[in-house]
């Protein structure tokens, strides 16, 4: 028995059928102008999560790329946005990570950004000019630890793919100079759009006691479903 699951592709489709804990404060939206729908979506609390980080990410890095406020002003804009970030992830992950019995991959990613936020912090307001020259490297390096966490913990390559992109683009950063920020804004924020848009893998799913008999067995269907419609779709 392999640790990853080799049977999914790292990336497909969304799947349709969905567990108890993925439709848990699900988001569809459906846009319709006559008989056209230019934009049918939906999003499980996850796929919001990280949406919602890719756009904090891109708000910050874009503004400290093309904008020319001052440090200290941009480490108060920083520090508010990761934090209701944060705070927001926990609201929306909390009990996806308890059935899926991964809730130390949620106090990872808020001690990684807690972290970042800190030495962001000091590096403005106490003039630690190596570390603020090397920004987009400590948040990169960041990201890329939270992301081999997620996949150890939730057995996808995926994660650990996005992982190693983002220790690539680290060493890309010398190259792209001038678009330091840009470049990591892109990186950061496109994957975490990526992974809302699209279904990644996973180990199999699990029985957790956090859930009903009903629920569990619900939960047993839409697997079988799931496997029916992979089967087909060969």
């Amino acid at each position: 028995m392999t640790f990853f699951n080799a049977s999914e592709p790292l990336i497909r489709c969304k799947q349709e059928h969905l567990d108890v804990q993925d439709l848990e404060g699900l988001l569809r939206i459906h846009w319709q102008i006559g008989n056209i729908t230019p934009f049918s979506r939906f999003y499980t609390r996850i796929d919001q999560t990280f949406l919602l980080w890719g756009l904090v990410t891109a708000g910050i890095f874009f503004t400290a790329q093309f904008f020319p406020i001052s440090w200290s002003f941009q480490a108060i804009l920083w520090s508010t946005l990761t934090l209701i970030g944060t705070a927001a992830m926990a609201v929306l992950t909390l009990f996806w990570v308890k059935v899926e019995r991964v809730s130390w991959i949620l106090y990872s990613w808020a001690i990684l950004m807690i972290s970042g936020l800190i030495l962001t912090d000091c590096s403005i307001f106490a003039c630690w000019s190596g570390l603020l020259l090397h920004l987009c490297d400590l948040w990169l390096g960041l990201s890329a630890i939270g992301y081999f966490c997620t996949g150890l913990g939730l057995r996808s390559r995926t994660f650990m793919a996005i992982g190693l992109a983002h220790l690539f683009a680290i060493g890309l950063l010398p190259f792209v100079a001038p678009w330091q920020y840009l470049t990591t804004g892109i990186v950061i924020a496109g994957c975490l759009i990526l992974l809302s848009e699209l279904q990644w893998d996973m180990r199999s799913p699990i029985d957790n006691t956090l859930l009903t008999e009903e629920e569990k067995e619900f939960n047993r269907i839409q697997q079988q479903l799931r496997q029916i419609s992979a089967t087909l779709g060969k």
